[in-house]
């Protein structure tokens, strides 16, 4: 049984305000009700991320909903929707990993409706439990977290 470390919990606050704080924004050529069924869909990161190895709802998908999400088979997360607006916005807060660096991270993706698909404006917002040690990670993490909507992208073309 994995050791699990409590973080503290984010909101919209956090979202806007997070230390580390990256908003990736994507254009996908469906419209939102296609692109939410992607997002929620039971093979959800797996199917679109290298970088996601297992991805598990624990709950029935919807408002107060978990899943925990495993990155590089090796760090656990287990997320808590604390928004769901069905094919508009979701919101989720990381309450604890199997890993000891973060102190807190949420996720919030909102969708968009534009000529020809969806706009996608995906933030991700985290606070480090040492932020000097965390830093020289930033440009690495920005550019891992670019590559999800962009995976996204091409799952959404194959879903249309």
């Amino acid at each position: 049984m994995p050791r699990w470390f409590p973080l503290t919990e984010a909101d919209d606050e956090f979202v806007r305000t997070a230390p580390v704080r990256f908003e990736h924004v994507a254009d996908l050529p469906a419209p939102p009700p296609v692109v939410w069924r992607v997002l929620t869909a039971d093979d959800a990161l797996v199917s679109w991320s290298r970088l996601i190895t297992r991805a598990e709802w624990t709950s029935p998908p919807g408002p107060g909903a978990t899943r925990l999400v495993t990155l590089g088979g090796a760090l656990t997360l287990d997320e808590r929707f604390y928004r769901w607006e069905e094919a508009r916005r979701m919101t989720f807060t990381v309450d604890r990993a199997t890993g000891p660096g973060l102190r807190r991270f949420a996720e919030d993706l909102v969708l968009d409706a534009v000529p020809g698909g969806t706009r996608l404006r995906w933030t991700f917002a985290s606070e480090p439990v040492l932020a000097v040690a965390a830093k020289p990670l930033v440009p690495l993490l920005r550019r891992v977290t670019a590559g999800l909507p962009r995976g996204l992208a091409r799952r959404v073309e194959e879903a249309r």
